[in-house]
Parts: C-alpha cells; sequence; structure tokens
C-alpha cells in the first residue's frame, strides 16, 4: 500500500519507520539534532508551503533514509494509511 504525504508525494507504507509530531517533538533537542543532522545531509523532503505538522521518516530497499516534512497531522497520516503505522 501507498501513503500519499502531500503535493504529488507517495511513499510504500512498508518504507515508513516513523511517524513524529512536530507540534510535540521538536521541543527536543535531540529532534532538534536529528532534522538537523538529515537536513546536512541532504535527505529532507519539505512536501509543503504551509506550516508544518509531521515528519515522516522512511527508508527505502536501497537503505536511503529520507525524511519528508508534511503539513498532515499525525492523526491524518495514520487514517490514510487505514492501518497503525510505527
Amino acid at each position: 500500500m501507498y501513503l500519499h504525504l502531500g503535493r504529488e508525494i507517495v511513499v510504500l507504507q512498508e518504507d515508513v519507520v516513523g511517524l513524529f509530531d512536530l507540534d510535540t517533538s521538536t521541543w527536543s533537542k535531540h529532534t532538534k539534532r536529528f532534522l538537523t543532522a538529515w537536513e546536512e545531509k541532504g535527505q529532507v523532503v519539505n512536501v509543503s508551503d504551509e506550516l508544518p505538522k509531521s515528519a515522516v521518516v522512511c527508508c527505502g530497499r536501497d537503505g536511503r533514509t529520507v525524511v519528508y516534512i508534511s503539513q498532515l497531522s499525525t492523526q491524518t497520516l495514520r487514517k490514510r494509511a487505514g492501518e497503525p503505522l510505527v
């Protein structure tokens, strides 16, 4: 199954490693360091021009990790998935 993250970005549900609420998780210095590190590696993709609400960490079959920043809430993404995500 596929998960639509916004705009024209669709990922395989099985590639989703984590789904993070940016309203609550960005207060942590660990989360800030995590996002900064992946951004410096060029592996953060912003799929929204609006206020970001979630970060979706995906690891593809090729082993490449990508962090998608979406305007959709974690609840909306979970509903779209139709099943619980990690």
